[in-house]
């Protein structure tokens, strides 16, 4: 078999193996079969992650190594050492699209090397010390997605003082994706990139304090029109600020994602629901302490068209905002997530009869309804493809049987931690669920006759 396959047409099956699972092989296992299997799992590989040291890298070996890689246009690198980032720069392969260089900060020479090595470069993400300026971005002429985490310490190669450059930047980027982490009140040089930022349609904001000084504010703002997608994590400081700015700038605003374990967003989050012009399809929230029934309301009320709508650990909601909030909403949501928040009975036969067009479903971690009106449930969600119920203690292998006989399309279920649910309703599921391709179950649960038929069926069977 091996001298009958072709170069061509091994490397074509090795693009397709699966990812690993507890019957099918990776990519990584069958490239040990011989050198030549080796030789075309290399030359197929499109993503490759390293871990590099002085101990386990020098310049020349990783400039050979790469050349064994001929299609890579992903690499994922994490450093050890400055001497060996400002070295390495110039050894990434000419064809490369996506770069993300971890824990290490990188100065301006490293970054001047890397857009003359990879002028094909797309997607960059990397750590910068304070002290840098953003000048260096027009030497990537194709950059669509920036990934910039702030560190606080500097490292001993020479530094760009934004303020000795002016924070104007001369010209505009080509940027969609701009994601910023750890920026505090006051820092410099941020104004000159939310000015060359006109292309932005994605904005992500991670831990941070603020949006750069006091000449940062109007540019900012502006940066904000045409926006499709906002996400704010950990942004309790600045989340009202932002919001309220979002109201009018935001028009064009598909998916916003707040993700807060604090205060910080409750008056903004409301203002913008009720007052924004934008037709919002994708809404995912964090909110232990910051959403209420209110906010539920308005959100059923304004957003006729929500495709997706994800709510985890939303304690200040209760059952009865859900239940409302759940006969107010349309038959066009697709995908819904209620994790670890107050359920309340009657809830989840509501949502069968107001979502019947749902394809993903999420309740992990939700134990406050009766298994009865889950099943009631589950035979009115016949385009069900996607459903998690991981640590929902109350299920029994009564909800298994249900799921395969009322969910005829499912393809993907999470039963993790289900300690109701036994090994011959598994045999089952797997047996009779026509469509599936993925089942997340405990080891213990998992017979021979479950293993046998989800390698016939290929079935991927994740144990955690």
């Amino acid at each position: 078999m091996d001298r009958i396959l072709c170069d061509e047409l091994l490397e074509e099956v090795l693009r397709r193996l699966p990812p690993r699972s507890t019957f099918s092989p990776s990519t990584a296992d069958v490239s040990l079969v011989s050198k030549r299997w080796l030789r075309l799992y290399r030359s197929s590989r499109s993503t490759l992650s390293l871990l590099l040291s002085p101990d386990n890298c020098t310049p020349q070996s990783l400039s050979s190594f790469l050349s064994h890689f001929p299609r890579l246009s992903h690499l994922l690198i994490t450093i050890f050492s400055d001497d060996l980032l400002s070295s390495v720069a110039s050894s990434y392969p000419p064809e490369l699209k996506h770069l993300c260089l971890q824990r290490m900060p990188v100065p301006l020479s490293p970054l001047l090397s890397l857009s003359t090595s990879c002028p094909h470069l797309t997607s960059l993400s990397i750590s910068l010390s304070r002290s840098l300026s953003f000048h260096w971005l027009f030497s990537f002429p194709s950059l669509q997605q920036l990934d910039l985490v702030f560190v606080r310490h500097a490292t001993k190669f020479e530094h760009v003082d934004a303020a000795s450059k002016g924070n104007n930047l001369d010209g505009e980027l080509k940027l969609e994706t701009l994601s910023l982490t750890w920026i505090r009140r006051g820092d410099c040089g941020l104004d000159g990139l939310w000015k060359s930022c006109k292309k932005l349609k994605k904005l992500q904001l991670r831990c941070c304090r603020g949006i750069g000084d006091d000449t940062s504010v109007s540019s900012f703002n502006n940066c904000l029109n045409g926006l499709q997608e906002v996400e704010l994590r950990c942004c309790e400081s600045i989340g009202n600020y932002i919001l309220t700015r979002m109201v009018e700038s935001c028009t064009s605003l598909k998916s916003l994602l707040i993700h807060s374990r604090d205060y910080g967003c409750r008056e903004g989050l409301l203002q913008f629901i009720t007052h924004c012009s934008c037709n919002l399809q994708k809404l995912d929230l964090y909110l232990p302490r910051d959403l209420q029934d209110n906010h539920l309301l308005a959100v059923a009320e304004k957003f006729r068209d929500l495709l997706s709508l994800r709510l985890d650990s939303c304690y200040g909601v209760t059952g009865e905002g859900l239940k409302t909030m759940a006969s107010a909403m349309s038959n066009k949501l697709e995908e819904l997530a209620l994790i670890n928040c107050n359920m309340k009975p009657g809830l989840l036969t509501t949502l069968g009869q107001s979502s019947r067009n749902l394809r993903k479903l999420d309740l992990s971690c939700s134990n406050n309804w009766a298994e009865e009106e889950f099943i009631s449930m589950l035979a009115s969600l016949i385009c069900l493809r996607e459903l998690k119920v991981r640590g929902c203690e109350g299920l029994t292998n009564a909800s298994v049987v249900s799921m395969f006989k009322s969910c005829k399309q499912l393809e993907s279920v999470d039963l993790m931690g289900c300690g109701g649910i036994e090994a011959e309703a598994v045999e089952l599921f797997v047996l009779n669920c026509p469509q599936l391709r993925q089942i997340r179950i405990e080891e213990s649960k998992l017979s021979d006759v479950s293993r046998s038929w989800a390698s016939k069926k290929f079935v991927g069977v994740i144990v955690d």
